[in-house]
C-alpha cells in the first residue's frame, strides 16, 4: 500500500462566494481510483486526471453536479515514520 496526503476541496456553488470547503488527510490505499469510486459510490461522477511535475496526482471531479478536486501527494517512508514516531 502506499501513503498518501490528500487534499479534498468542494467548490461553493453560489457565484458570489469563492470560498470553499477544505480536508486534508493522510490515507493508504492501493488504488487511487478504487478509492474515489468508493468515496463516491451513488453518485453520478466524472473526473479529469492530471499529473503535475512533482507526482502529485489531481482529480477534477463532478459528483452530482458538485465541482470536487482531489489532490493526492504520495508521502515517503521517511515522512509516514516520522509523523508515527
Amino acid at each position: 500500500m502506499k501513503c498518501y496526503e490528500t487534499v479534498w476541496e468542494i467548490f461553493n456553488q453560489c457565484p458570489n462566494n469563492q470560498m470553499r470547503d477544505v480536508f486534508i488527510d493522510e490515507i493508504e490505499i492501493d488504488d487511487i481510483e478504487v478509492f474515489l469510486k468508493n468515496k463516491f459510490r451513488g453518485k453520478e461522477v466524472s473526473w479529469e486526471k492530471t499529473v503535475q511535475q512533482d507526482g502529485t496526482v489531481v482529480y477534477d471531479i463532478t459528483a452530482s453536479g458538485i465541482r470536487q478536486r482531489y489532490s493526492f501527494s504520495e508521502l515517503s517512508a521517511m515522512e509516514t515514520t516520522g509523523r508515527n514516531a
